[in-house]
């Protein structure tokens, strides 16, 4: 029978309800890793040392967090905001429906064509907050439409981010004995990602289609004006060194992300060729950081906690144990199977906070006790790959949720937890879970 007492359990609805009651995501994650180290067997004292022993996890993504921080506000202080202001407002004068499907389309863009994955927002969306703002958009939908964006692509294209996350599915599924091709994934996905678009196109057309007033006046990061006052400036606005500057510092980071696969490398690497070009000045280098990391230092730090949060999780070995009892309680029935596969995912993905990690984890019972049951390869595909891609959207620690909560945020006016995390939940990882079922069901 499963263990509703197992620490994974009751560590991620610590997590979640902490979460949900407003504390701070970090302080929430620190409990919720006691909860689960006392639980699963650790002292005090060594569900700290563990964790601490695990902060290294994200440490690379949280310094890329930071540097993209420090990128952001360089662009905010040129004269590069206002232009993509002044440019960008004509052309979202269309229905909000467009625009938001449109922005979604552009999310996908970072997972494949142009693998940078979050590193876009902190830059792009802050300086479009004028153009919501005066369309009266509400934000949780721009949060669901960037969160589609950064999820569906890796799901069903086998490109870039993709090309990594199904060739995870495939070496994990040949490594406990059943074969499949990698060119049967995007079957295998096609239902879950159906699903996420269903709930995508629902978020648009029907829960958030009402307008959303956000207060005015509000300073947006980096700059000393507030969106809207940004976008009526009758400021002139030329070209000068420093735009230039900057322009040249994205283009150089864009290129060596490209060509090196290291978002540190280069967003350090942009930085540097703005100050080499004079786009800013090495002694203004103080405030600009601190800026960067005021933006973005929140949302690096709650990286490095729940990397040392995954780590205690793991090291109770209760996610072993929540599988195997899963396992144990299934019996031969497929759809029993199936659910329970389904909600394991859930859970081990909301604690461990990354999709590409829990695959292997769930392989290693899941294969064998699909092959048991009488699930097809195909099918099994689409149960691990859906499973492991839950709770990724909802998780509060999770970059499908913090790269679209920094730049929604860039005023102070998005809430993390409920204007992200909640409707990303609700309208995304209610529907892969069925749409898992059922591909499961049908394949």
């Amino acid at each position: 029978m499963l263990d509703l007492l197992n620490p994974v359990i009751l560590s991620v609805l610590t997590l979640v309800v902490l979460s949900l009651l407003r504390v701070n995501v970090v302080i929430a994650l620190l409990i919720a890793a006691v909860v689960g180290g006392l639980t699963g067997g650790l002292s005090l004292e060594g569900t700290f040392d563990t964790m601490i022993e695990g902060l290294g996890g994200q440490g690379e993504t949280a310094l890329s967090y930071i540097l993209l921080g420090t990128l952001a506000v360089m662009v905010a202080r040129s004269g590069l905001t206002r232009k993509l202001i002044r440019r960008v407002m004509p052309l979202l004068r269309g229905p909000r429906a467009v625009v938001l499907f449109a922005i979604a389309g552009l999310a996908c863009f970072s997972q494949n064509l142009v693998p940078v994955h979050i590193a876009f927002i902190p830059i792009l969306i802050p300086p479009l907050l004028a153009a919501f703002d005066r369309m009266k958009i509400d934000r949780r939908g721009v949060a669901v439409a960037l969160t589609f964006g950064l999820k569906a692509p890796y799901l069903i294209v086998p490109l870039g981010f993709g090309l990594i996350f199904q060739g995870i599915i495939v070496d994990s599924m040949e490594d406990h004995g059943m074969e499949i091709s990698l060119g049967q994934i995007p079957l295998a996905m096609a239902f879950p990602v159906a699903a996420m678009a269903v709930g995508l196109s629902f978020a648009i057309l029907v829960t958030y289609r009402k307008n959303r007033e956000y207060e005015p006046g509000k300073p947006l990061a980096g700059t000393d004006g507030s969106p809207l006052e940004l976008l009526d400036s009758q400021e002139e606005l030329r070209w000068t060194r420093q735009d230039v500057a900057v322009l040249l510092g994205l283009a150089v980071t864009l290129v060596l992300q490209l060509v090196y696969g290291s978002l540190v490398m280069a967003a350090l690497a942009g930085v540097v060729v703005i100050f080499l070009l004079r786009g800013e000045r090495w002694t203004d280098g103080d405030p600009i950081v601190d800026r960067g990391v005021g933006m973005m230092g929140t949302i690096a730090f709650i990286m490095l906690v729940a990397s040392g949060y995954a780590t205690v999780l793991t090291e109770t070995g209760s996610v072993d144990d929540l599988v195997s009892s899963a396992a144990g309680w299934i019996g031969d029935s497929q759809i029993l199977a199936a659910v329970v596969m389904m909600a394991v995912g859930l859970l081990v993905t909301m604690g461990i906070g990354t999709s590409f990690g829990t695959v292997p984890v769930l392989a290693a019972i899941f294969v064998p006790l699909a092959a048991a049951v009488g699930f097809s390869p195909l099918a099994t595909a689409a149960l691990i790959g859906s499973a492991g891609a839950l709770g990724d959207a909802g998780a509060p620690a999770s970059d499908s949720t913090l790269g679209p909560t920094s730049g929604l945020n860039a005023d102070g006016q998005h809430h993390h937890i409920w204007d992200t995390c909640v409707p990303t939940f609700l309208h995304y990882n209610v529907l892969i879970f069925a749409g898992g079922i059922v591909a499961a069901l049908v394949l």
